[in-house]
């Protein structure tokens, strides 16, 4: 038979197609490989784009402050006679473009901007006297002493125009009428403090070395007719060996403090203005180390005492121990200068301020910090009269004795963070006692940023313990019970319901818990607390009943179904829980479990606290361990199960001795995983508690966490501004305990992983 060849095409070999599917293969198995690879290589550098934004934003909080030297002026033209600066003399405006000087005769005005000459003007109402001391230049009201014994208000109202777009400073001093503070005598004014509170004014005046006098004007008003002013003037001999050599007096004119030369402070009540005592006295200095200057921080709180031997200290009066009596008690040291301190300013934005000494030496210091944050030198060295901070605190200005204003810029946007104010106790305006404290806003222009950030990590970590608390039994008793008892076809239906558990939005169940968990909670304390007990008493008889039963009775029921003869176990026995509460509530607890509560253990009920968040934000974590767990555990080897049974082990004492200890690296990153997720939490913290940043471990108060205090406060922080950098300090410590957390759950994973290897 023949056969037609002709028509037969021959196609490629075998082999050829072979080797031709191969080598697509590979190829695409290198696109893979190289996609996966990038992938992974562009998220590990958006998370360290991320690190570096937030650090970034976090490192200016820890840049030391710097002063650079502008520029050194006289207050006078060659030609003129040379000025004499009064101690305490010098102010300057915000704009650091005009600043103005007291003399004995007259008040100079200097422009830092370009080299104009001063321009003195004399000093109206001294009437032959001269100026012998100064209060307030750096403020809107000062006061000017005489030789007479007079004072003299002074008034600087500063102007600012733009003409031709081109910002332009003036002063223009305005002098009250003089004021006898020495009636006949006419002694010479040696110092001053004044005070300017609601209605009135207090004026105390050094007219002798021990010898002081209070003026005091009243302002009240009448039903009918005008303001009434009454004034009235007593001395005040200090009792003391030696002579005052420093004077302040608060704003709210209740206090006045007396420096001396024996290093003493006097604190005098002037609360009956009438008869004002010497409260108390305390030892500021070394004994016979004479305190130079004394002066508030804004807001009159905080008191700064600098000696002879250029000692500086802030002091506040803070109640006694056990609620005794005030008293005058040192808050914090400073470096201490070269030499005496011979001025001092306070800033007029926060608790800043400025000291000098007589070596020309120049110190900015933080009062809340206790930290010295810069130290300069003036060159040539001179002794300076006067030193003042700019009301920005971007500037500082010194005049010496001979007439030279020394000007400085100042560098130092956060005065107030170090690593002890954000980490550590600090003692702030007010308080007893150095304590962690988040406050970071306040309604007054004085009031003391709190920025302790250690309640916020406590406050998470709190939160974190309550809901993994509530989270960790739960779910890895239902993970171990879903693998190693369930019914497999219960289970294929009842794994993926709790799975779907994580698509629930955390808002919803911080709503949830807010509005509807709380309030429910709050009723059903007692009942809550001792649920546990009663819910695994009756669980444990129920098995034991179900134990007694005959055989034939417990094969009625399918392997893996005894769970729905639990379910009225588990509902009758949280009913009889609830009303046990009651009962207990009632009998023992005198019908208010909340006042109990207080009596007996001193702890306060809040409605939103760690009770709701742990169940909330439990029932948010319990989906995740859950499904990481049972597939851990259903991943292990059916022949470990089936050689364990074959031995005679039971069921439990496989899963618990085979099963679960081959399981355990799966189980801790779950565990680990879910930490995670309560760490980070941010909208159940933030509508589940009350957001009150105490450091207590009490279930019953709420807390604030690092991940709920960026949410609230970072949309309204300025840019820039210490809260905004501290808030991304806040988002890097969170970055860093997640990654912590989750660096040592690989480690322990791989660990237990070597270890079980061999099962």
């Amino acid at each position: 038979m023949a056969i037609n060849t002709g028509t037969l095409r021959a196609g490629p070999p075998p082999l050829a197609v072979s080797a031709a599917r191969t080598g697509r293969r590979a190829r695409l198995d290198r696109l893979a490989s190289r996609l996966v690879v990038g992938g992974g290589l562009v998220i590990i550098a958006s998370i360290l784009a991320i690190l570096v934004v937030i650090g970034g934003e976090a490192i200016p909080l820890f840049r030391p402050a710097t002063m650079r030297l502008v520029a050194t002026q006289p207050l006078r033209a060659p030609t003129s006679a040379p000025v004499r600066p009064l101690p305490g003399a010098l102010g300057v405006d915000e704009y650091r473009e005009l600043a103005w000087v007291v003399s004995e005769r007259a008040l100079s005005l200097l422009a830092l901007r370009g080299h104009a000459a001063a321009r003195q003007t004399p000093i109206g109402g001294l009437d032959g006297a001269i100026a012998t001391a100064v209060t307030g230049v750096t403020g809107s009201r000062s006061l000017i002493g005489t030789s007479d014994g007079r004072v003299i208000p002074l008034e600087i109202r500063i102007g600012v125009d733009y003409p031709e777009g081109r910002r332009t400073v003036t002063a223009e001093p305005v002098f009250g009428p003089a004021r006898a503070i020495d009636p006949g005598a006419g002694r010479p004014v040696r110092r001053l403090a004044a005070a300017h509170p609601e209605r009135g004014s207090i004026v105390v005046a050094q007219l002798a070395a021990a010898e002081l006098v209070l003026g005091a004007v009243v302002e009240r008003k009448a039903l009918i007719g005008g303001t009434r002013r009454e004034e009235s003037r007593q001395r005040l001999a200090v009792p003391l060996d030696g002579e005052v050599t420093a004077l302040a007096i608060d704003g709210r004119g209740d206090d006045l403090f007396v420096g001396t030369s024996g290093g003493e402070v006097l604190r005098y009540d002037l609360r009956d203005r009438a008869a004002p005592t010497v409260a108390e006295r305390v030892t500021a200095a070394a004994p016979g180390v004479a305190i130079t200057t004394l002066g508030f921080l804004i807001g009159d709180r905080t008191l700064v005492v600098g000696d002879a031997r250029g000692g500086v200290s802030s002091w506040q009066v803070v109640p006694g121990p056990g609620g005794g009596l005030p008293r005058l008690t040192r808050v914090n040291r400073f470096d201490p200068h070269a030499d005496r301190v011979v001025a001092f300013s306070p800033s007029r934005r926060d608790k800043g301020f400025v000291t000098a000494d007589a070596g020309g030496g120049v110190h900015v210091a933080y009062g809340t910090s206790g930290q010295t944050l810069v130290r300069t030198r003036a060159e040539p060295p001179g002794v300076p009269a006067a030193a003042v901070l700019a009301p920005k605190a971007d500037g500082v200005l010194t005049v010496a004795a001979d007439g030279a204003v020394r000007h400085w810029a100042l560098h130092n946007p956060h005065p107030e963070t170090t690593l002890r104010t954000l980490f550590g106790p600090v003692w702030y305006e007010g308080y007893t006692e150095p304590d962690h404290v988040w406050q970071s806003t306040g309604g007054t222009d004085d009031f003391e940023a709190k920025l302790g950030l250690t309640p916020l990590v406590y406050g998470t970590l709190k939160g974190t313990f309550y809901a993994l608390l509530f989270a960790v039994p739960l779910a890895l008793l239902a993970a171990l019970y879903v693998s190693e008892f369930m019914h497999p076809s219960l289970k294929a239906s009842l794994k993926p319901i709790v799975e779907i558990m994580a698509a629930l939005p955390s808002v919803v169940l911080g709503f949830l818990a807010g509005l509807w968990l709380a309030p429910l909670v709050e009723r059903v304390v007692p009942g809550l607390l001792v649920l546990p007990v009663v819910m695994t008493g009756a669980i444990l008889a129920a098995y034991a009943l179900w134990q007694a039963l005959p055989a034939r009775a417990r094969g009625g029921v399918r392997p893996g179904g005894e769970v729905f003869l639990l379910v009225p176990v588990v509902v009758l026995s949280a009913v009889a829980a609830f009303a046990l509460g009651g009962v207990i509530e009632r009998w023992l607890l005198g019908g208010d479990y909340r006042g109990w509560l207080l009596s007996a253990l001193g702890l306060t009920y809040d409605q939103r606290n760690s009770l709701v968040v742990g169940i909330a934000m439990g029932f948010a974590v319990v989906p995740i361990i859950f499904t990481i767990a049972e597939d851990s555990l259903a991943n292990v080897p059916r022949h470990l199960r089936a050689g364990a049974l074959a031995l005679g082990a039971t069921r439990w004492q496989t899963a618990l001795r085979v099963v679960l200890p081959t399981a355990s690296p799966g189980i801790f990153s779950a565990i680990m995983i879910g930490f995670g997720r309560a760490v980070g939490e941010t909208m159940i913290v933030l509508m589940a508690t009350g957001n009150t940043p105490v450091m207590n471990w009490s279930i019953f108060s709420g807390f604030r966490a690092l991940s709920a205090n960026i949410a609230v406060e970072l949309p309204e922080a300025p840019e820039g501004g210490t809260l905004f950098r501290v808030l991304f300090l806040a988002a890097f410590l969170l970055f860093c305990l997640t990654f912590a957390v989750n660096t040592l759950a690989e480690v322990v994973r791989l660990g237990l992983r070597r270890r079980y290897r061999s099962l």
